[in-house]
This record gives C-alpha cells, structure tokens and sequence, in this order.
C-alpha cells in the first residue's frame, strides 16, 4: 500500500468494468487513454477490469520459443506487445485488469509498483480465505505453488499501461500450448481450483474493492467505453 507517511492526495479513478472485449480493441482503449495522459497529466487515472476471448500475448522480449505452436500457422490469436514478460493467455473466466496510472502522483518505482499489483491480487485472495504467495525473483502471485495472477507491464513517462491477469474460473486447457511466462516448473492455477462456488462477478468486484485500497484511489465507474479525449 501507499506507506502512510507518502503525503499523496488521494486521487480519482475512472473505472470501466466490461464483460468480454476483443484484446486488440482494449489494447487500443490503453493506448488513447496513455496518450491523452501523456498530453494532460492532471487527467484522472483509469482501470479496465474485462475479460478477453482466447488471445496468446508476448511481452516485446519475450522469446517463441516457449510457444508450443507455429504463431504463423494457428488460428490462435496471437499478438506481440510492449509489456514486459514471456508468453501468457487470456480467456473468458480470468479477468484482466489494466491500470492506467500517473506513477508521478505514487512513486516513481516500478518495483514498487509491481508489488502493489501483486499486493491487489493478494488482498483478495485473502478476502476468500486463501494464502496468496510471492515467490524470490518472479513477479505474480501464487496459491498453494499454482500461479493464479500472472502480471506484465509497460511504464512510459511514468505512465501506465498493461496490468494484471486473474484467473479466477477460466477453461486452463489454453495453458497447455505454451510455457507459462517462461516458467517451466510452476502450474497454473484458478480461484475455482479452490474456491468452487466462487463468482467471477464477485471477485471483479473485490479487484476493484482491493485496487482502491492499495492504491488510496476513489473510484468511478464509468458507462460506455473509453473515449478518446479531444
């Protein structure tokens, strides 16, 4: 959490829920809203909180080579971006989460920002009873030695875009075709591996409940999709 003797103001954020969106049309979402913040840094800060349809994502250094498919010859939808990170998937029961935020109002530490994110998954994990772990020298979090929020991200002028994955009742078949953010010797997990009556609308609340928090934001929600700001 922000330490109690930062003397941040507690700022407002915007946040869009949404319920499956395509990832080239949230990553272009992402995009309009760093740019408008790179142009007008007093804007309010955002959060996406969506769901993607079957997508594979590469972080800009990430290697194909833990990729078990040809990305050339697959009707997968795969896609190369700026985040940090190996090889990752998305699909509808894990919800993603992309903050958009001004690191110069918080701390311009992007290790400090990682463990924020993580500290968001953690807080709600705790909520449901369960122990959300880190482990030394990787970014994420784990239940019980199964990765179930994997966590990449792009800072640019202190600005934020990418985020967190949650997986909280996803088909995990999808994780078979690749090597997890690299990690050959970490399963995967779900909330619903541990928690069976676990709701995917609850949880995305309790994301929004728990993001407040660590960051001191208040939130508010927005209808409709982002809009480009003119």
């Amino acid at each position: 959490m922000v330490s109690a003797g930062q003397s941040f103001k507690r700022r407002h954020c915007h946040l869009y829920k949404r319920s499956i969106v395509p990832y080239t049309t949230a990553w272009a979402w992402q995009r309009s809203l760093v740019d408008d913040r790179r142009q007008d840094s007093q804007l309010d800060d955002a959060l996406l909180l969506l769901e993607h349809p079957p997508t594979y994502t590469l972080g800009q250094g990430a290697s194909p080579a833990f990729l078990k498919f040809d990305p050339a010859q697959t009707a997968w939808d795969v896609h190369r971006v700026e985040r940090g990170g190996e090889v990752t998937y998305h699909c509808p029961g894990q919800l993603v989460g992309y903050p958009i935020l001004n690191l110069t109002y918080y701390q311009k530490d992007l290790h400090w920002y990682l463990r924020q994110l993580e500290a968001v998954i953690i807080h709600v994990l705790a909520f449901y009873g369960l122990k959300g772990e880190r482990l030394p020298g990787l970014t994420g979090v784990w239940v019980d030695e199964r990765k179930v929020a994997a966590i990449g991200i792009k800072v640019s002028r202190w600005i934020t875009m990418h985020g967190f994955a949650l997986n909280i009742c996803p088909d995990l078949s999808g994780f078979d075709r690749i090597v997890p953010c690299g990690i050959p010797d970490k399963m995967v997990g779900s909330l619903a591996q541990f928690r069976p009556a676990i709701q995917f609308e609850a949880v995305r609340d309790q994301v929004a409940i728990a993001f407040a928090q660590v960051f001191n934001v208040a939130l508010i929600e927005q209808p409709g999709a982002p809009q480009a700001r003119c």
